[in-house]
């Protein structure tokens, strides 16, 4: 079955909880989720979002673990495999498969089979890891959480510890940042104010997907085997089920727009939101994601339509996927006075590649010639390649040379060395083809031929679309220190530093072997 978010509190309405101090300080916020056959909970605290895994860039000399780098409404996200952390055989992706968001001061997507549930945890239910430090490796676990959310034993992950270990130079580059930042922190501070998000949680029904308030949702249920009807009630409101030791009345969504009714499966859901001390249960076709939405990509419904009967319930319309995806989202203070809501509350109470050529480029954009390695794209300034050639029939391959030293060739009267630059970034080789060219570098003074799976364009690329690219091992951070993430066009180009494509030592044996030739 289908595991979905699931945001779980105590009987106390979310307004209560907010303001009774007392009982904040005894509880504590856990994402649970499942890796392979294990249940696991990370502090709410860092999660920043949970999204579907998002299509990714592979990052040559990069460790194991990282799957690559994704595109997250303009910024820059790496992607790692917790399967892959743990030694775990690769799974399939599936529609439970999700990424959770998790912020040490630089944001990064754990790959999880799925995410089960957002639970609230007495703090006298969760246990230190020294009494089982003995016999289970307990680097990575800050704790344990018994009797939650139906099992026995959760393990709360450390993923500070779990970053720094893994991603050493990540972890390093991020306190660097995290420390020159502090003197912009009140700027930082207020510029966020003024470009605020909406945090939600969206749903499918009827096929359109609507959307609440995180802040409104209590918890998010699977639809229990008992709804006990109740006699002379409107069609909007299924009935009665129990929840915690509590009746919650739940109504149907479908029911409420008028729209066909669907036979209850195993991705139905059932949202609990409150208003004013008062809980009830909407029943939705599945649960979808947790999205951050800017403001600036919500608009008011119109005001014909808002005023037009169960319109109403919806009040806002945020536009995702550069407006490919419009989000319907349901004001829960309005859906509290539709008469079905109404009925369902009282019910409660009452019943107890191109070639090279020079162009003219501004101070804002920078010129980059591209190429492909497999599927992904790089890219290096056009300053740096002198020239592009096809790779000849025939290399003289010299012997002793290093494994990524594919021989040398004769350019023009003088003699060149050829690297394959798959097997320099660590990559596997591929056939020989039409596609390929020799990239020709000038590198401290020694002329290099770089063969590439194809060159394809001359690209003009804006500045402000070129940030530091995350670091996840020094050679990696050596060579590729930027990305340009073009967003708009659903591409991510890694922009690469011929100077730190050879170390001292290697441009030495290069240029010795090409005299030797």
């Amino acid at each position: 079955m289908t595991k979905e978010v699931v945001k779980q509190t105590e009987d106390l309405p979310v307004s209560e909880l907010v303001t009774q101090e007392e009982t904040i300080s005894t509880v504590r916020q856990f994402v649970t989720f499942i890796v392979g056959d294990e249940v696991f909970a990370v502090d709410l605290d860092p999660v920043q979002e949970i999204i579907r895994v998002p299509d990714v860039v592979r990052v040559p000399l990069a460790p194991h673990t990282l799957m690559g780098l994704a595109n997250l409404r303009g910024k820059v996200l790496p992607i790692v495999s917790l399967h892959r952390i743990f030694g775990l055989e690769e799974a399939e992706h599936n529609e439970s498969t999700r990424a959770v968001i998790i912020d040490q001061g630089s944001p990064l997507g754990f790959v999880v089979d799925c995410v089960a549930s957002v639970v609230s945890v007495e703090i006298s239910k969760i246990e230190d890891v020294e009494s089982i430090r003995g016999s289970v490796n307990t680097e990575f676990l800050s704790g344990l959480l018994k009797d939650v959310g139906g099992h026995q034993m959760i393990m709360v992950l450390d993923f500070a510890k779990l970053i720094n270990d893994e991603f050493t130079v990540l972890s390093q580059s991020t306190k660097r940042d995290i420390n020159s930042s502090n003197e912009r922190k009140v700027e930082v501070e207020v510029n966020e104010l003024g470009s605020e998000e909406l945090q939600l949680v969206s749903f499918i029904v009827a096929e359109q997907e609507y959307a609440i308030s995180i802040d409104d949702v209590q918890e998010i249920v699977q639809v229990p085997e008992n709804i006990v009807q109740v006699p002379h009630s409107e069609s909007h409101v299924m009935g009665l089920m129990t929840l915690r030791n509590r009746l919650l009345p739940v109504v149907s969504l479908r029911r409420m727009f008028n729209l066909a009714t669907q036979e209850i499966d195993e991705h139905s859901r059932i949202v609990v939101v409150a208003l004013n001390g008062a809980s009830v249960g909407v029943l939705m076709d599945s649960a979808n994601e947790v999205l951050r939405v800017a403001k600036v990509n919500v608009d008011s419904m119109p005001g014909l339509l808002a005023r037009d009967g169960n319109m109403s319930d919806i009040s806002d319309i945020c536009r995702l996927d550069d407006g490919n995806r419009l989000v319907s989202i349901l004001s829960v203070a309005n859906m509290f006075r539709h008469s079905a809501i109404k009925e369902a509350v009282n019910t409660v109470n009452n019943s107890g590649e191109a070639a090279v050529e020079n162009e003219l480029i501004t101070e804002d954009d920078e010129q980059v010639v591209v190429f492909r390695l497999g599927k992904e794209e790089f890219g290096i300034s056009i300053e740096s390649v002198q020239e592009i050639v096809r790779v000849p029939d025939v290399l003289t391959h010299v012997p002793k040379a290093p494994a990524f030293v594919e021989g040398v060739i004769n350019l023009r009267g003088a003699v060149l060395p050829v690297i394959d630059q798959r097997l320099r970034l660590g990559m596997n080789a591929s056939e020989r083809n039409d596609m390929q060219r020799i990239m020709v570098f000038l590198i401290h003074g020694n002329r290099t031929g770089f063969i590439v799976d194809s060159v394809t364009e001359v690209l003009k690329i804006p500045k402000s679309a070129i940030e530091v690219a995350p670091q996840f091992s020094t050679e990696q951070a050596h060579l590729i220190g930027r990305v340009a993430n073009m967003e708009k066009q659903n591409r991510m180009i890694q922009l690469i530093e011929p100077a730190n494509l050879l170390e001292s030592q290697e441009l030495t044996g290069l240029a010795n072997m090409a005299a030797a030739a």
